[in-house]
């Protein structure tokens, strides 16, 4: 399981960056956005790999952040908490199963975590992704960026 959560986690963007970041070194230009987890900056519980792994893409992307940032690339994570998508209905059906409650009952958990009391948008996640590629981004690098309804309850 590690293997395999290595190569899909970890791996993928090594590789994906090893082959975008030369055209953007030639260019002057060029934008790096990793979509990590709110775990980078608290645990999830029973996530032992994606904690791990997801962690070690952060760690990378701010070491890349530095090195290429005089060639006009910026390096960033956005870290999605709970949201509206396939993986987390799978991720509530999983855990309904396992406990002998309703998937519903599984999501009001998360949501009675979340301060804004809801499960993210996709297009809320996506209009951030959209600005931090922009040229209006052009000074933003090296830091990752929940968007969570303020779940993580750290100071930074």
């Amino acid at each position: 399981m590690w293997d395999a959560a290595t190569r899909l986690l970890l791996t993928s963007v090594v590789e994906l960056t090893r082959a975008v970041l030369p055209g953007m070194k030639e260019r002057g230009w060029g934008r790096i956005l990793n979509i990590t987890s709110i775990s980078v900056k608290q645990p999830v519980d029973n996530l032992m790999l994606s904690n791990s792994l997801r962690a070690a893409v952060t760690g990378m992307a701010r070491t890349l952040a530095t090195e290429v940032a005089p060639f006009g690339i910026t390096v960033n994570n956005i870290l999605p908490g709970y949201t509206r998508t396939a993986r987390v209905e799978n991720l509530a059906q999983a855990i309904a199963t396992r406990d002998g409650i309703a998937p519903a009952e599984a999501q009001a958990r998360w949501e009675n975590e979340i301060p804004m009391r809801r499960l993210g948008e996709p297009r809320e996640f996506g209009a951030l992704a959209a600005f931090l590629c922009s040229e209006r981004a052009s000074y933003i690098t090296a830091t990752s960026i929940p968007v969570d309804g303020g779940w993580i309850k750290g100071l930074l």
